[in-house]
């Protein structure tokens, strides 16, 4: 993607905390010559190799996992918080903008085995049934609904490039302060955006 200089991040610590942090992504290949995307849970881990992967899973029925053949490179898109910024918070005349953080994952995919694919979704479900008032495991699941394994295909996605925006109105630090306040009286989105200013300015 396009990415400025100044808004480039390339500390991979933290875009890669950032990646598990936002983990639902976009998974974008070629289908029949066109872009086809699918929205799914995109885990950020190592293979055996200790190299970085990304470990996710769709259904058969998508005929996106169709057109999955070794090797073929995909991108993987993950959004984090977003907000509109006010020129009227600005010090002086200037246009609105937007701010936000994205990253773009390219890499190389590979069809799980049927058994790695179970270990992918016992660890997906454990990572976020630990925030559960009442855990559950999969693990422990009867084997009758363990069935529907079948009808998803698990694949991995060796990580080759990684783009990383973080557009935080760079340039305009004398601005930060009112735009900082004025972030954290909006919505979430908004307020995790004031968040990361903050973390910007500090690091």
């Amino acid at each position: 993607m396009f990415t400025p200089t100044h808004y480039k991040n390339e500390d991979i610590n933290e875009i890669k905390d950032f990646l598990v942090n936002n983990s639902f992504g976009i998974l974008v290949n070629q289908v029949d010559g066109k872009p086809w995307a699918t929205h799914i849970p995109l885990e950020l881990d190592i293979d055996l190799e200790g190299k970085d992967i990304l470990v996710g899973h769709i259904a058969k029925a998508n005929p996106q996992w169709k057109h999955f053949k070794e090797g073929t490179q995909v991108l993987c898109i993950f959004n984090g918080p977003h907000s509109y910024v006010s020129s009227s918070w600005y010090k002086e005349e200037e246009v609105p903008t937007w701010n936000y953080i994205a990253v773009h994952v390219y890499g190389t995919l590979k069809i799980q085995t049927e058994e790695a694919l179970l270990a992918s979704l016992h660890k997906l479900v454990d990572k976020y049934e630990a925030y559960s008032k009442e855990p559950v495991s999969s693990r422990t699941m009867s084997p009758k609904t363990m069935r529907q394994v079948k009808g998803v295909v698990g694949f991995e996605i060796k990580v080759e490039d990684i783009q990383a925006t973080y557009k935080l109105s760079q340039g305009r630090e004398h601005d930060h302060p009112k735009i900082i306040s004025e972030l954290e009286e909006r919505d979430a989105s908004s307020v995790a955006v004031a968040q990361a200013m903050k973390k910007n300015n500090t690091d």
